[in-house]
């Protein structure tokens, strides 16, 4: 009786462990699959960037250097495109945390109504087909005259942008200690002495990440640009478009490719510090 009652302790032990490993092989094999559709694209514009001569039937260059790199930088729509989408993206960004900024500490600890309904409005702009939302919008700016300028296209822009500014900072303010603030009030801190000297150096990290992040969000934001800023306003992300579109040498757009995954790459690796996976959850719950 014994031995029986082992074995069939034992057999579901063994098959519980067939089933994780099973699981496990199945998820490390769709992460596999979705690294390699992310990165196999991103490997052929960088040989793209850097090939002089490439012609099928070549799995690889024939040709590398860095002429069309020369040519690329050599022109000057390119960097007033890029000094543009610099200035956008640094008003916008500029604007959103004067704006959402206090919002958001609000959010975090006022409790008021219709405070829910609210903060999920701001998720709007990314729970409908965006080019619908953005063609009502352009139909709006049409009537104001911003069509085409500046202000239009930060606008636009900037509606882009509450999501990250309202949300990862609502977790951030959530996130602080209150007992430190509890304490710094027994010994007399005003809550303006308590904001600066508790609150906000402890939420720092994280909305510094947020503005990198929005910050990124703006500078390739493409289809607003697109719409509200054609033709006077051409950021950089308009203008690599128009290189694939309309230049019979894709070497050009691959180029530009290249040069705008600097500015992502390193505001990502540096909101990843600070940034969990539960950061839009805790904003959500809170």
């Amino acid at each position: 009786m014994t031995a029986i009652t082992a074995t069939s302790q034992k057999a579901p032990i063994s098959s519980l462990a067939t089933i994780r490993t099973k699981a496990d092989l199945a998820g490390i094999t769709l992460a596999i699959i979705l690294t390699l559709a992310v990165i196999v694209p991103l490997l052929v514009v960088a040989l793209w960037a850097f090939s002089e001569v490439w012609r099928y039937p070549h799995l690889l260059p024939q040709q590398f250097g860095l002429r069309f790199w020369n040519q690329t930088l050599s022109r000057d729509d390119v960097w007033d495109a890029l000094g543009l989408s610099l200035r956008l993206s640094t008003v916008v960004v500029a604007v959103a945390a004067v704006i959402c900024l206090p919002a958001s500490y609000a959010f975090s600890r006022m409790r008021f109504f219709g405070r829910d309904t609210l903060f999920l409005s701001f998720l709007a702009a990314h729970a409908f087909p965006k080019f619908g939302l953005l063609v009502t919008i352009a139909a709006i700016f049409l009537r104001l005259d911003l069509i085409g300028t500046f202000w239009g296209v930060a606008l636009i822009q900037l509606v882009n942008i509450l999501m990250f500014m309202i949300w990862i900072p609502v977790a951030a303010f959530q996130a602080i200690d209150k007992r430190m603030e509890e304490a710094a009030r027994d010994v007399g801190a005003g809550p303006l002495r308590v904001f600066w000297s508790i609150t906000l150096p402890q939420a720092a990290p994280t909305i510094i990440a947020a503005l990198l992040l929005s910050f990124v969000t703006t500078f390739y934001e493409t289809d607003g640009a697109w719409l509200i800023g054609a033709p006077e306003i051409r950021t950089t992300p308009v203008l690599m478009i128009g290189f694939i579109n309309n230049e019979m040498v894709i070497q050009y757009g691959a180029v530009l490719s290249v040069l705008l995954w600097v500015p992502s790459a390193i505001a990502l690796i540096f909101a990843r510090r600070f940034i969990g996976g539960d950061a839009f959850a805790r904003g959500f719950g809170g």
